[in-house]
This record gives C-alpha cells, sequence and structure tokens, in this order.
C-alpha cells in the first residue's frame, strides 16, 4: 500500500499512521520579539484621551438631554414643594393655617 493510489470504494490512501502522505512544511518564517523589547503600552495614554474624547462626543447628545429634563423637573417640583409649605404657598392655595 504505497503511494496514492485511487480506491474506488474507500477513497484516496495517504499513509500510515505516523507517516500520512503529507510533505514536511518547509519555508516557514517564524518570527520574534524578546519580552524585554516589546512596548505593551505604547502609545495607550494618547489614544486613551482621544478616545475618550471621540466616544464622550458620540454619545453626549444621546445622555445629557434627558438628565438636564430630569434636573430642571426635580429643580422645579422641590422649588413647588417649599412655596406650597410655606405660609403665602397654603394662603395662596387656599387652605388653612396650622
Amino acid at each position: 500500500m504505497g503511494g496514492s493510489s485511487v480506491d474506488p470504494k474507500n477513497g484516496f490512501f495517504i499513509g500510515e499512521w505516523g507517516s500520512l502522505g503529507c510533505p514536511t512544511p518547509q519555508r516557514i518564517a517564524t518570527y520574534s520579539l524578546s519580552p524585554n523589547r516589546q512596548r505593551p503600552l505604547a502609545g495607550a495614554f494618547n489614544a486613551a484621551i482621544f478616545n475618550t474624547f471621540r466616544r464622550f462626543s458620540a454619545q453626549v447628545l444621546y445622555v445629557a438631554p434627558p438628565f438636564v429634563a430630569a434636573y430642571v423637573a426635580m429643580n422645579w417640583a422641590i422649588d413647588r414643594n417649599h412655596y406650597l409649605n410655606s405660609k403665602p404657598g397654603r394662603l395662596a392655595e387656599g387652605g388653612d393655617e396650622e
């Protein structure tokens, strides 16, 4: 059973276990860099500043208006509550003074 003979029932025979018919790979270049020569945080600080600004400017119009509206509504409600619980507020709303 040698070579790559065609068997009509089983297909191609590519070799015995451990020496399959695939030739050994050649001309494979591998490159490596010493861990002491790598710079894992190269440009991280600079990229963080600009990436943060880009992401903030892209999302600020989605986030800021609801917060501004909630702040204005809450500020109005607090002021109205203080007014209604004061002496002029109770008189203006028609309640009796206690």
